[in-house]
């Protein structure tokens, strides 16, 4: 009897771990692969074989975005240590070299695909054939405009023409993919990609209202408390997913907040140093912030659970971001980033 009563307490244990849930999942985000000419957008095949290979042994649940943004709307929870795999700009290194190996570990991802270099047949694209094979074994495709460009300094540019210019650039390329890759397409929701990570609230109300869910660059992991015209993502090239770092980003938490003194993200020269002001949900005493560039923070609690921080320093052209951090339960941290868009001056 007590044999039996100890096998019965083992199988629950392991099951309430096999299907533990949890409310928030972290996205990685990949440019280029083996592509030395460009190393501030290219991740050696050596470092993503083992950031790959230690998300298989170790047991993470791998989803496509579009799984777990629908999961994440809808608030509900997803399995425990979700992560997933994201690749920008259709670029043929995905094709002859992260393919093979996502294949070989049958892996879902998304590519993002503007469409312009696709359409006119670059050799350093991916062809629509080869999307189409790659959609039959785990790859999923979403929205990452039609020609790729500055979206918020060309509005800012050309404000009268701004709407009609954005909602082309995002129909054209939407148009296309769906025609190419059908089904494979992330229409459940629609998915968004901003170029160069860029966005402010102007292009984030124009992309809600042609519904669509928006996907950022700066660093965070996403919840259902998230923002989804700016969901976060951990850039991997460039010297950041070294393997102590991915494995420290793959493990974090969302910042617990309540609120953020605003959403925006312009600074131009009458606001910059841009401050921002973060509400919690709870006292978080060892909390940092940093800007992109490694440095502290000024940071003034107003309260127990609120703080207004602010860089030293003026940020410099073309985009910065400040990222907050605190640890959190079991070696993790909570990590949270607010992207600022700098402007030149006139």
């Amino acid at each position: 009897m007590k044999i039996l009563i100890k096998y019965i307490f083992i199988i629950c244990v392991v099951q309430s771990t096999l299907f533990a849930m949890q409310n928030h999942a972290v996205v990685l985000q990949y440019h280029r692969f083996d592509e030395t000419k460009y190393p501030s957008t290219s991740i050696s095949m050596k470092l993503f074989r083992q950031q790959i290979e230690y998300l298989v042994k170790n047991n993470y649940n791998i989803l496509p975005l579009s799984k777990i943004i629908q999961y994440l709307q809808k608030n509900k929870k997803l399995p425990e240590k979700t992560v997933s795999i994201t690749i920008d700009d259709a670029y043929h290194s995905v094709y002859t070299k992260a393919y093979p190996l996502l294949k070989k570990y049958n892996l879902p991802f998304t590519i993002f695909v503007n469409s312009v270099p696709v359409i006119h047949e670059s050799v350093y694209y991916l062809t629509w054939d080869e999307m189409r094979e790659m959609g039959k074994y785990g790859a999923e495709f979403a929205n990452h405009t039609y020609s790729h460009q500055y979206l918020v300094r060309d509005g800012i540019k050309n404000p009268k023409d701004y709407k009609k210019y954005v909602t082309k650039e995002i129909e054209m390329c939407e148009m296309k993919i769906e025609k190419e890759l059908g089904k494979k397409v992330c229409t459940h929701p629609k998915i968004l990609a901003y170029p160069f990570g860029e966005y402010d609230v102007k292009l984030m109300q124009l992309v809600k209202s042609l519904d669509y869910v928006g996907v950022a660059q700066n660093s965070a992991p996403i919840s259902s408390q998230s923002n989804f015209m700016a969901l976060t993502r951990f850039p991997m090239s460039g010297g950041f997913g070294e393997m102590e770092q991915f494995v420290l980003k793959i493990n974090t938490l969302p910042l617990p907040l309540q609120s953020i003194s605003n959403e925006d993200t312009l600074v131009d020269a009458s606001n910059n140093p841009p401050s921002l002001t973060l509400t919690l949900t709870k006292p978080l005493k060892d909390l940092q912030c940093f800007t992109a560039d490694g440095e502290k923070i000024m940071m003034e609690w107003l309260s127990d659970t609120t703080v207004k921080i602010q860089s030293k320093l003026p940020l410099e052209y073309p985009r910065n971001h400040y990222t907050c951090t605190a640890h959190a339960k079991d070696n993790a941290w909570y990590w949270y980033s607010h992207l600022w868009v700098i402007l030149k001056e006139k």
